[in-house]
């Protein structure tokens, strides 16, 4: 999971990555502390996923961009629409279930 420094960077990939995947956190979330490495175990099953990581807190203005309320956020895009939204507690068979779909679907 490649972490950015800016939502420009974010917005590049979003819009022309087939799909993408958004991981949002901040430092002091325990729960994305626990989340991250979860969602990384994931993603190798699915190497067509570009995945990237935002620290809320290293750029406040994720929070608007994204539309977050709470900490972690996983957002799922393809070529820059919004597919799947997750937040605070991700259940990640059920991302793992719905990665499955999208990709049995692009692949079709």
């Amino acid at each position: 999971m490649e972490k950015l420094q800016t939502i420009t960077e974010a917005r590049q990939i979003i819009s022309e990555e087939k799909l993408s995947l958004v991981y949002i956190s901040q430092p002091t979330c325990s729960v994305c502390h626990s989340l991250k490495p979860q969602v990384e175990e994931l993603l190798e099953s699915y190497p067509e996923v570009k995945a990237i990581h935002l620290d809320a807190t290293e750029i406040p203005e994720v929070s608007g961009e994204f539309q977050v309320f709470t900490v972690p956020v996983v957002l799922v895009y393809s070529e820059g629409r919004e597919l799947i939204r997750e937040a605070r507690f991700v259940p990640v068979g059920e991302l793992d279930y719905q990665l499955n779909k999208l990709q049995d679907a692009m692949n079709a």
